[in-house]
């Protein structure tokens, strides 16, 4: 059985701007390796905190929550009161997720992030955006930036998670 190349390894993506694609290699590669990983999972193990270490669901949660925060960042635009009262429901056990609709909402998430990269010229990468209430100085180039590294660091929190979750099981 002959192993997949890494989405970087695989080519440009159509429609993604040249200095994006590590932005949108690091999305699709977290989005496969997410699913390979939860494959099989159990339901039941969603909201455990192994060793006091995070949850799968919350990391599900969170790697949505930072994609959508920091793509409307990017975009100049102050948080809508949904996406606060998302960011605050980060990690806190509900009966009524399951691990489809977590994944749905990752996935979605995904392919509207991937389409404002599309949509971003590579001349503005440079131009200073802000962070939050305070904002705090940056730029565009940095939060999409911000974006990919973040998503990959949460990724594998959540795979070492899921491996000690399957392993006790």
């Amino acid at each position: 059985m002959s192993q997949q190349l890494e989405v970087w390894m695989r080519g440009p993506i159509s429609g993604i701007p040249s200095l994006l694609q590590p932005v949108a290699h690091a999305l699709l590669q977290a989005q496969e390796e997410i699913h390979t990983q939860l494959k099989d999972f159990p339901e039941s193990r969603l909201w455990d905190t192994p060793f006091d270490c995070a949850s799968v669901a919350f990391h599900l949660q969170h790697i949505k929550g930072v994609l959508d925060r920091l793509f409307t960042y990017a975009e100049s635009k102050s948080l809508s009161e949904e996406q606060l009262s998302d960011l605050a429901a980060e990690g806190r056990k509900q009966a009524h997720i399951s691990l489809h609709s977590l994944l749905a909402a990752l996935d979605a998430q995904i392919i509207i992030s991937l389409a404002k990269l599309k949509a971003t010229e590579e001349y503005a990468l440079a131009v200073p955006r802000g962070i939050g209430r305070k904002q705090i100085p940056t730029t565009l180039g940095g939060l999409l930036f911000h974006a990919a590294e973040h998503t990959m660091r949460h990724t594998g929190q959540l795979l070492v998670t899921i491996k000690i979750l399957k392993h006790h099981s």
